[in-house]
C-alpha cells in the first residue's frame, strides 16, 4: 500500500516538472514538420544525459532540429562540420602562445557547449574521432596538463550520411556504443512535404524562443532518476540484451548465424535510462514494458554485429531486434 501511495506521489511530482516538455515538443513542431520519432528521441538522450547518433540523407532536418532545442533550452550551440583534414585541436581545443604575457595559454574548442552538433562524424579520421570519447564518455577533456569540465547538460548529436562510402572513416564499435541512441531518420510523408515547401517559401522560420533553462533539465534528470522500475521491467530488459548475446536460450536459434557479437551491458543500462525517460515523457512515474519496446529499436540497432551471412541475407540489425522484441516474454 505504501508503494501505491509513493507511486501516485511520483506521478504527481512529474505531472508537475514534465510540463516543459509539452512547451518544448509544440516549439519543436513549430519549426520542424513531421520527425515526431526525431524530436521524441532528442528529449529521451537529453533527460538521460546520453548522446545521440542520427543516420540519414541530407536535409531532413538534422541539424535544424538540434538547434532549436538549444534555443528552446537557451543553451550554448557548436556545430562542428566533420572533415578528412580535422585535428582533434580543432575540437577540443589547443596551447596557444601569448606573446604578451609570454606563455601559453589554453584556447578552447567548440566541443565546450551544451549541444555539440558534430556533423557527418564519419567524415574525419579515427584520431579525430576519438577526441570527442573522452568528452562524451567522462564529461572533461584535458588540454596539455589540465584538465576542464565541460557545461551541464551536455549533449552531442553526430549525425552520418548513409548513401556515401567514399572519402568515410566508418566509427569503431567500442565509439559507436557511446552513444545512447541510434536513429534512422526516413523522408517526410507527402502531406509533410507539402507543409516545408510552404513553410520555405513563406518569408522566413518562426522565431524561436526559449521555453526553458539548462538548470531545468538538471532538475528534471534528477526526477527522471526516481521513475520507478519493478523488477519484472528489469528482467524484461535483461532478457532482451541477452537474447542478442544468446539467441538460441531464448528459441530463437535461427539469428545464432547472424550475428558475430550483441548488446554490452552499456546496452541494458542505456535501456533502462531510455525507457524511464520515455515514461517520464509520457507523464507517467512508472515503466511498463510498451516504454521498453518503444525505445529497443534505438538502443539496440547499433549494438549488434551482423556476421556476413547476414549481410549475405540482407538481414539488418532492425529484423533482429523486432524478432528478438516479439519473442522475449513480456512480464
Amino acid at each position: 500500500m505504501a508503494e501505491a501511495i509513493d507511486i501516485r506521489e511520483l506521478n504527481m511530482r512529474i505531472e508537475q516538472q514534465s510540463a516543459f516538455v509539452t512547451n518544448l515538443t509544440t516549439g519543436m513542431d513549430r519549426v520542424i514538420v513531421g520527425q515526431k520519432h526525431l524530436v521524441d528521441a532528442l528529449l529521451i538522450s537529453l533527460l538521460s544525459d546520453g548522446h545521440i547518433l542520427l543516420e540519414g540523407v541530407p536535409g531532413l532536418a538534422k541539424t535544424l532540429a538540434i538547434k532549436t532545442l538549444a534555443q528552446l533550452i537557451d543553451a550554448d550551440f557548436q556545430r562542428i562540420q566533420f572533415t578528412p583534414d580535422l585535428l582533434p585541436a580543432d575540437v577540443v581545443g589547443t596551447m596557444v602562445y601569448s606573446q604578451k604575457d609570454e606563455r601559453f595559454q589554453v584556447k578552447k574548442g567548440p566541443v565546450f557547449a551544451n549541444f555539440v552538433l558534430a556533423d557527418e562524424i564519419n567524415r574525419a579520421p579515427a584520431k579525430v574521432q576519438s577526441a570527442l570519447l573522452e568528452a562524451m564518455q567522462e564529461h572533461q577533456v584535458t588540454i596539455g596538463e589540465q584538465t576542464f569540465a565541460l557545461p551541464k547538460p551536455f549533449l552531442v548529436m553526430a549525425t552520418q550520411n548513409p548513401i556515401e562510402q567514399e572519402g568515410t572513416y566508418e566509427l569503431p564499435e567500442a565509439q559507436v556504443d557511446r552513444f545512447m541512441l541510434k536513429v534512422v531518420i526516413d523522408y517526410p510523408t507527402l502531406d509533410e512535404e507539402k507543409k516545408i515547401i510552404r513553410e520555405n517559401l513563406a518569408a522566413a522560420l518562426p522565431e524561436v524562443r526559449p521555453v526553458t533553462t539548462a538548470d531545468d533539465i538538471m532538475k528534471a534528470r534528477d526526477v527522471v532518476r526516481q521513475v520507478y522500475i519493478d523488477e519484472k521491467i528489469e528482467q524484461y530488459i535483461a532478457d532482451i540484451v541477452f537474447a542478442t548475446r544468446y539467441p538460441d536460450r531464448y528459441g530463437l536459434s535461427e539469428l545464432k548465424d547472424m550475428m558475430t557479437f550483441g548488446g554490452s551491458p552499456r546496452a541494458s543500462i542505456n535501456l533502462a535510462k531510455a525507457a524511464r525517460a520515455y515514461a517520464f515523457v509520457k507523464r507517467r512515474g512508472y515503466v511498463v514494458p510498451e516504454d521498453v519496446r518503444a525505445v529497443a529499436h534505438d538502443v539496440l540497432r547499433h549494438r549488434i554485429g551482423l556476421s556476413y551471412e547476414a549481410e549475405a541475407s540482407n538481414v539488418t540489425s532492425e529484423e533482429i531486434v523486432s524478432k528478438i522484441i516479439n519473442k522475449v516474454e513480456v512480464p
